[in-house]
């Protein structure tokens, strides 16, 4: 990625910020957030590690080890994107997600990939309030994961394909690539959470 490229990331990734002279209060900051520790070399990690931009993987610091955990992404901005889950041994080179066995995700194009597999294409609507609209800028994609399935939901509208037999240790994952810029929401959520579903919490041991 060029060096203007990379300015141009972190000029749309820092989007937003406005400088005041004046102390706000500061709200305890959640100890969950994206790795900068297991990212790509060109991915930009922004916003108290809850925007990504850039090129490539970043996955979270946190485990998904709780029965039933959900997490939001945000498409703050259109591009190349892919959001699910992964495990630490998936190429953070990747742009795409899904792309070897160690990652599971929904992508910019409404298909949910698993190594290099396209498993299901989800329904775009054509004006149906029951089916999914396609997913744009400020759309919010829910994932919620039990450890028997992953789903997937677009402005709180659950897709009608889940995905399972996930293996390993998996963390949330959000790719990113042509000017894709997405946040990832950890509490706060814009939509309730499925029944039973919680935000990720981290182990005891690491409290």
């Amino acid at each position: 990625m060029s060096s203007v490229s990379v300015f141009c990331c972190l000029r749309g990734c820092l989007d937003g910020f406005k400088f005041n002279s004046a102390v706000p209060h500061i709200p305890r900051e959640n100890p969950i957030q994206l790795d900068t520790s297991f990212m790509g070399y060109e991915v930009v990690i922004v916003k108290g590690g809850q925007r990504v931009c850039g090129a490539g993987a970043a996955l979270g610091n946190a485990p998904l080890v709780q029965s039933k955990s959900y997490f939001e992404i945000k498409i703050q901005q259109s591009g190349s994107w892919s959001v699910g889950l992964a495990t630490r041994q998936t190429d953070l080179s990747f742009t795409q997600g899904g792309m070897d066995e160690f990652s599971w995700t929904l992508n910019h194009d409404h298909i949910i990939r698993h190594n290099k597999q396209e498993l299901y294409k989800i329904n775009i609507s054509n004006g149906a309030t029951s089916e999914i609209q396609c997913i744009q800028e400020g759309d919010i994609i829910g994932v919620a994961f039990d450890h028997i399935q992953l789903k997937f939901f677009v402005n709180g509208t659950e897709i009608e394909h889940s995905v399972s037999n996930i293996k390993g240790t998996v963390y949330p994952a959000l790719y990113v690539d042509d000017g894709a810029i997405l946040d990832i929401i950890l509490d706060n959520f814009n939509y309730p959470p499925p029944s039973g579903f919680e935000k990720i919490m981290l182990e005891q041991s690491l409290l």
